[in-house]
């Protein structure tokens, strides 16, 4: 097998020079050409591109792009956009005052007013305008046209530059006649104040990454030989001892050690309240100590940070496409020609129908100004970009571009109920014995369970504890998926068993402990048998664990169903204690023992249904539940693999959340839609009025540059929503 195709290389690119979203199209094009790549994705806004290729093909791509009349270089971690750079700010103002006297004419004129300036003057003043401050558009546009294609630049460039040699012509050949020196001028200057205000607030849009990028501390005081010295980060390794005092960030993720204290995570986690943290409890690098000294054993740094992960998610999510901009591509890719097309019929046109070269070629450039690819370019990337960074800032963290398109369609939320809507922190309340007596039943349960992370199997081992049992050594330990656990204690092959597993192995002896379970079930409880498999399966007795729900569970319920949204509970649990569990919490409906293949072909069934449907796990075994809905979404706190395979991450253990990422994602789609018509509107209503003459080129220049400007700023919106819970505090 190809190693390359088992394993495929992904390369993240800075490109600098696009200005709209034709040049987007051309990028892609010129790196899907290149030989192994797989897929390649350009994002306008963080002026980046993402390619995947069976074998690497940086210096290719590379030669690619610059091929395609663009700059590019490799990104390195924690690259960001740069930011507008002073320079353009300058350069904006003293085209804005050197282009001022010759509009303030034309303004004085409809109150009687004639002021304008000498000939001479016009071309002095938009002469800079024009070949100095404009020669961006002409570098950019002669690089599109030897990669023979276009971009807006080149409209620009063609636009004002017919304008100011018209201009020109006229003052030679027919002194004193109207100029339009001050058009050319004008839309030189809106649209580098379009394109500077654009920027800035494209910055805007990344500032929830570079938040969570200023979080990471530079230094850390590591514990050597019982001595305190401030080290780089490169120089911590797993297992270092650190020091972090009141007021410090934690440098790692790790474990207390020693000391108490209180941990603001609001930023990486969204909870406002600072969390109690003691000896053996996690911490997450970037957190803030707010109260004592604590020593922390380093379990993860760097790259392996749940830090370093959630920034790394988020960035994926703001750099993917949702698929409907794949409509947008597919207009972009020809929008350049058709312009230049449309302003040489309207050209051709108004010279037909008799009105002069003059007024032909300003309706032309009006065409050529006003139609503006940017604006169509952006509309998808900067609604991801604020509505991905403003989730990730309150704890929900959108890890898929395709998941914000499907979230708001969603008809069905379907749950799991252990650690999802319960506190994921059982207790064994019983214990009967079918055989001996209890102690017997917990001692040898205990060991059984000895080596597992199971929630109940914990809370066998803190029963056992709290009794002074003796638990003796387990071998052979081996989990049974869905089902179970065995292991060989004191020479005797032992299970923890569902009651569907006793069942399918017909273990002698459940006869007698029928009634216990059947009253444990209806009192909701989750029940496991003991079972003995050899020689034959015999049941010893049953254990019988509580786990209290979650106090926001209920709420979040009356929440879904106020939206108009199904509720379904798969559990692996019995019937009694799903039901018990369904009827406190207002479930629509309710599936119990089910095993994780189970549950998928439940959500595969809805889909089948047509019915749009989430899933929300937080376990090992809700994996494959969570790839086989619409919308996987794992809780804070559970599993990796949960949080790996699920498209949107609660970053705490909050069932309230889930409604949030709902309602979160439903609003970043309506942003994408609400831009995206408007930018399609814009072109269709502007270009049209252009051509048959009712728009000036100065009125087109204008609403050219600030259209892209509306609806980076519409996105930005989505920079002011606060979780319902939160605003109720």
């Amino acid at each position: 097998m190809d190693t390359f195709a088992s394993h495929p290389q992904t390369l993240d690119l800075q490109v600098e020079g696009m200005t709209c979203a034709s040049c987007v199209a051309r990028v892609e094009k010129a790196l899907r050409k290149v030989p192994g790549v797989v897929e390649a994705s350009v994002n306008l806004a963080t002026e980046t591109a993402t390619v995947r290729s069976e074998a690497p093909v940086a210096d290719a791509a590379l030669a690619a792009v610059r091929k395609a009349g663009y700059e590019a270089h490799i990104r390195v971690a924690d690259e960001r956009p740069a930011a507008p750079s002073s320079r353009d700010g300058v350069e904006v103002a003293i085209a804005a005052l050197l282009t001022l006297p010759l509009v303030l004419p034309m303004l004085a004129q409809p109150f009687g007013v004639h002021a304008m300036l000498p000939a001479g003057w016009q071309l002095a003043l938009a002469t800079p305008v024009q070949l100095f401050f404009g020669a961006r558009f002409y570098a950019a546009g002669w690089k599109a046209l030897r990669a023979r294609t276009g971009n807006m630049d080149l409209l620009v460039a063609i636009g004002t530059t017919a304008a100011y040699a018209l201009s020109v012509y006229l003052m030679i050949a027919r002194p004193g006649e109207h100029l339009y020196f001050e058009a050319s001028a004008v839309v030189i200057t809106l649209v580098r104040l379009g394109k500077w205000l654009e920027a800035r607030a494209k910055r805007q849009t990344t500032s929830a990454i570079r938040a969570l990028s200023a979080l990471r501390p530079e230094v850390a005081r590591r514990i050597e030989g019982g001595d305190e010295r401030q080290v780089p980060m490169s120089a911590i390794r797993v297992g270092d001892l650190i020091a972090v005092l009141p007021g410090e960030r934690l440098p790692v993720d790790g474990e207390i050690i020693e000391g108490a204290t209180h941990v603001d995570e609001s930023l990486i986690t969204g909870e406002s309240v600072p969390v109690a943290k003691r000896e053996g409890a996690r911490v997450v690098g970037g957190s803030m100590n707010a109260e004592g000294r604590i020593v922390v054993k380093t379990l993860a740094i760097g790259a392996e940070t749940l830090l370093a992960r959630v920034i790394r998610h988020v960035e994926s999510a703001q750099a993917a496409k949702a698929p409907i901009q794949r409509l947008v591509d597919r207009v972009s890719e020809v929008f350049v020609p058709v312009v230049l097309v449309i302003a040489m019929v309207t050209l051709a046109g108004w010279m037909l129908a008799g009105a002069g070269w003059e007024r032909s070629i300003l309706n032309a450039v009006a065409v050529l100004v006003i139609a503006c690819p940017c604006a169509l370019g952006l509309a998808t990337p900067t609604a991801l970009m604020a509505g991905t960074g403003v989730a990730a800032r309150h704890g929900i963290l959108i890890k898929d571009a395709e998941a914000l398109e499907l979230a708001h369609r969603v008809r069905v939320v379907a749950f799991d109920k252990t650690g999802t809507l319960t506190e994921g922190k059982p207790s064994l309340v019983d214990a009967v014995a079918m055989e001996g007596d209890r102690s017997e039943l917990l001692r040898l349960a205990a060991a059984v369970q000895r080596g597992s992370e199971h929630p109940l199997a914990r809370a066998v081992l803190e029963a056992a504890a709290r009794e002074g049992l003796e638990v003796p050594a387990a071998m052979e330990s081996r989990v049974v998926a869905g089902r179970g656990l065995e292991a060989r204690v004191e020479r005797r092959k032992l299970a923890i068993a569902s009651d569907a597993w006793a069942r399918e192995l017909e273990a002698s002896g459940r006869e007698a402990g029928a009634a216990a379970l059947e009253r444990l079930r209806g009192e909701g409880r989750t029940v496991s048998w003991l079972l003995e498999l050899e020689p034959q399966p015999r049941a010893l007795g049953l254990l019988a664990f509580g786990d209290a729900l979650k106090p926001q569970s209920a709420a979040l319920m009356r929440r879904l169903r106020a939206q108009g949204l199904r509720t379904i509970l798969l559990t692996g649990d019995n019937r009694g204690a799903g039901e018990v569990a369904g009827r406190a919490l207002g479930i629509d409906s309710v599936r119990s023992e089910l095993l994780p293949a189970d549950k998928a072909e439940v959500l595969a069934g809805l889909r089948r249904e047509g019915l749009p449907v989430a899933m929300v796990g937080d376990g090992l075994n809700d994996a494959p539940s969570l790839a086989a809905a619409d919308v996987g979404i794992a809780m804070g706190g559970g599993t990796d693999v949960a949080m790996q395979t699920a498209a949107i991450t609660l970053m705490r253990g909050d069932p309230a959340l889930v409604a949030e990422a709902l309602e979160i994602s439903r609003r970043t789609y309506a942003k994408i839609r609400q831009n995206l018509f408007w930018a399609f509107v814009y072109n269709a209503v502007g270009i049209p009025l252009a051509a048959f003459g009712w728009l000036s080129p100065v009125i087109a220049g204008a609403a050219m540059a600030f259209s892209s400007v509306s609806v980076v700023s519409n996105a930005l919106l989505l920079k002011r929503w606060r979780p319902a819970t939160e605003e109720s505090r």
